[in-house]
């Protein structure tokens, strides 16, 4: 890989028990951001925002453990490893100060590297985040519906439907990271960590719930895409009013709407992520 690609020059960094964990810069000066992907995923679902970012900073995409080019992790996927390994990029890539953003279970993510070392994060962006607050999380049938996936994606991923239909929306990208994207985010190997996150998701929800990251005076920016379907009617204004509990309870917060979108923004409202990461730049 070469600064042709649109996430610019490929790197690996090695962590303390061995692991390689890849990921792609491009661009400079700081703050330096870091892209966080949702639950499974790697670091192609950023395609159509680090690129423009990199434009005026230094811009970070990665794979976490066991996704992308990275390697897995047989210890369970708790937030506080998948914290552990972000914050082991962080110190790699330098002193910072960084803006971390991360998208759906990527916001967890990230709230807990930034609380775990705080004095090096200028700012987080939170896009459409899994959020502690929504209480339909926690209802039976969201719990069935978690076990029941833990067991079906990897069964998934043996066809060529898992690829077909989870890769349809991620197409909208540059050619080369959609490439990366249909290529390395539906084989098996990329199922079996989906179904590990899936698997300690609901407890470590519970745990943010009753102990929040401590994020001090860290300046936030939650975005929650408001567009409701008819497969989202009952969850969707659940998110969105969960992520409203959560601003009111920063001290350094604001709420962010985008109108167009689901819970997928990085794909239909890039402009949205990009226009709050470069006011939080300045």
């Amino acid at each position: 890989m070469n600064d042709m690609h649109s996430f610019g020059t490929s790197k690996f960094i090695a962590l303390q028990d061995g692991r390689k964990l890849h990921y792609m810069e491009k661009g400079s000066g700081n703050p330096t951001v870091v892209f966080e992907s949702g639950l499974g995923f790697s670091r192609s679902t950023w395609g159509l925002v680090q690129p423009v970012v990199s434009e005026r900073v230094r811009a970070v995409v990665y794979d976490r453990a066991g996704t992308g080019r990275s390697e897995p992790d047989p210890a369970p996927r708790t937030l506080r490893a998948m914290a552990g390994d972000l914050n082991a990029l962080l110190t790699a890539l330098g002193p910072g100060p960084f803006v971390l953003v991360g998208h759906s279970w990527g916001g967890a993510i990230v709230r807990a590297a930034a609380a775990a070392s705080p004095e090096r994060i200028r700012g987080i962006v939170l896009v459409d985040q899994s959020d502690e607050h929504c209480e339909l999380y926690f209802s039976y049938a969201s719990k069935m519906q978690f076990s029941s996936s833990r067991y079906l994606i990897p069964m998934l991923a043996h066809t060529r439907l898992y690829r077909a239909v989870g890769g349809k929306p991620g197409s909208v990208q540059p050619a080369d990271v959609t490439a990366d994207h249909h290529k390395e985010d539906f084989t098996v190997q990329a199922a079996r960590t989906a179904a590990a996150e899936t698997a300690q998701f609901l407890t470590e929800l519970k745990l943010l719930k009753e102990q929040p990251p401590e994020l001090g005076s860290i300046e936030v920016c939650v975005i929650s895409g408001t567009k409701t379907t008819w497969l989202e009617r009952k969850i969707r204004p659940s998110v969105v009013a969960a992520h409203q509990q959560t601003v009111a309870r920063l001290k350094n917060a604001r709420w962010v709407e985008a109108p167009q979108s689901g819970h997928l923004i990085p794909y239909s409202e890039p402009d949205v992520i990009i226009k709050e990461i470069f006011t939080m730049l300045e």
